[in-house]
């Protein structure tokens, strides 16, 4: 509407300015040629009788004649009298004076000319448009050719002014309307192309927020209608193409939960056996012993490896829930790596009194896989700092080793990366820093991975003083899902995860103890 009003506005101030000159200069010159011609014509008929030499009555006598006219000019007559004087005799004396006539003029129309082919006379007739108190006038003057008085003349040019005012005021008037007219079409344009774009818009805008039900009413057949029938098909198929990959993401979700389920069952017998055959360990002979140990690390890995696919499934179903306590952090640190036999190589710096609102089995878990990660892949010491910052936790885990490749870096909490390709049957599933990185999201954190300049990796983990209303958010979405979904694809089973009995060190309670394998 803008664009419409300022092109509408050029256009009709420009043709309105150019409608107004040509008319005022057609006034004008109507005007001004018609009282020059008539007051050079009785300029001469009226002078003509006087004597060479007239008496100032004689000249008043002739002005009032040549001012008796239909153009209604004052006449102003100037020449030498009897008594050697001049007398500027005027036909209004109060109106009309010398001092009236500009001294440019005067000069000009007392200049004599000399007489050639380009020039058939001394004297010439000129004129000039002046203003007295407001009031716009046309002044002329000549000198008679052959001898004679010198003639001016005076003609009101007010009721031209008043008409081009009156056109002025038409002309704007006009330019108004056009504007108001060029509005409406901006209007007209805004509501058969202009919104339907917008409302294109829209709908694409709905479309990349996930509301994939969204669709366009169609009017018409023109271009607008056609790309808003693309549009309503293109989002059609979109939507079946995302109900397909959500059904397919559901049942690979169902079966990893089921799988995981299933498997806990035979496991927990095989567990058992493997426990006690690692009892009997040093009766049995020599020969066996190795294959005992084989049999009862890789019973111990596969277990860790089914708990940790049923918490990633727990994640993926959105079924993790935060069991909030206020946790000393120092305390929880401390009771992690006790509880792994790892207190010979972990420095530990925390400042006691630090008090979180926390989960903390699942802190538990953050910080065995971060430890664990350390050690295993690190150099040793490893170091655990906790600070505050703000409203925020810190805990940075260092270790002294080779440091983690920049190509590796942006892959570390992948879930199943593993930095070498040659060693994929190593001890860890590639899963550890994933479960850990989901935890710290639950909490409203987040981890990062880089390297010291001292040399060795260096893991930050950040939560939030209290996650109290984190909490309280996941419980509002759980009971919104709760009413929006039919059923859900793949959730928990059973309680929280299983506690681990095997001895020695990597041992200890929670789920996701499987550390994330790298150089």
């Amino acid at each position: 509407m803008l664009v419409f009003g300022l092109v509408a506005l050029t256009a009709a101030v420009s043709a309105s300015a150019i409608a107004y000159w040509l008319n005022r200069d057609a006034v004008l010159t109507r005007t001004q040629d018609a009282a020059l011609d008539e007051f050079r014509k009785s300029l001469k008929d009226d002078t003509d009788p006087l004597p060479s030499l007239p008496t100032c009555s004689e000249l008043r006598e002739a002005a009032g004649r040549m001012a008796d006219n239909t153009q209604k000019y004052e006449v102003l007559l100037i020449t030498r009298t009897k008594d050697a004087g001049s007398c500027p005799a005027a036909s209004d004396k109060d109106l009309f004076t010398l001092d009236a006539v500009p001294s440019s003029l005067r000069r000009a129309v007392d200049q004599k000319r000399p007489v050639g082919k380009g020039n058939t006379a001394p004297y010439h007739l000129y004129w000039q448009r002046i203003t007295l108190d407001g009031t716009p006038y046309l002044v002329g003057g000549a000198k008679v050719n052959g001898g004679g008085p010198t003639g001016y003349m005076l003609k009101s040019l007010d009721t031209e002014r008043q008409d081009l005012n009156s056109l002025a005021w038409s002309l704007g008037i006009a330019t108004g309307l056009a504007l108001i007219g060029a509005a409406l079409l901006a209007q007209a344009a805004a509501a058969t192309v202009l919104r339907p774009v917008q409302r294109l818009g829209e709908a694409a805008h709905r479309l990349g927020e996930g509301h994939l039900d969204t669709r366009l009413q169609v009017s018409g057949s023109d271009e607008l209608a056609n790309l808003s029938h693309t549009f309503n098909r293109a989002a059609e198929r979109l939507q079946k193409r995302v109900a397909e990959l959500s059904a397919r993401e559901a049942s690979s979700r169902r079966f990893v939960a089921d799988m995981s389920h299933e498997l806990r069952t035979p496991l927990t017998a095989i567990t058992a056996v493997t426990e006690v055959l690692e009892e009997e360990a040093d009766s049995l002979d020599p020969m066996i012993a190795p294959a005992v140990q084989l049999v009862v690390s890789e019973t111990r890995r596969l277990n860790d490896l089914v708990e940790n696919l049923m918490e990633v499934t727990r994640f993926d179903a959105g079924t993790a829930r935060l069991v909030l306590d206020d946790v000393d952090v120092a305390d929880q640190v401390t009771a992690c790596i006790d509880a792994r036999a790892w207190l010979d190589a972990v420095e530990l710096d925390a400042a006691r009194g630090i008090v979180a609102r926390l989960d903390p089995r699942r802190l538990d878990v953050i910080l065995a896989n971060l430890i664990g990660n350390a050690l295993k892949h690190g150099g040793s010491p490893v170091r655990v700092s906790v600070r505050t910052e703000g409203d925020e936790l810190l805990i940075k885990v260092r270790d002294h080793g080779p440091g983690i490749p920049e190509d590796v870096l942006p892959h570390v909490f992948d879930r199943f990366y593993k930095a070498s390709a040659s060693r994929p049957r190593s001890e860890g599933s590639g899963l550890g820093l994933s479960i850990a990185m989901e935890n710290a999201h639950i909490h409203g954190g987040d981890i990062s991975a880089a390297n010291s300049p001292e040399g060795g990796a260096v893991f930050t983990l950040r939560l939030p003083m209290d996650t109290s209303r984190i909490a309280s958010d996941e419980a509002e979405d759980e009971r919104d899902r709760d009413r929006d979904r039919d059923g859900s694809a793949g959730g928990e089973r059973d309680g929280g995860g299983a506690k681990g009995k095997g001895k020695g060190k990597g041992t200890g309670t929670g789920t996701g103890r499987d550390e994330e394998g790298r150089p």
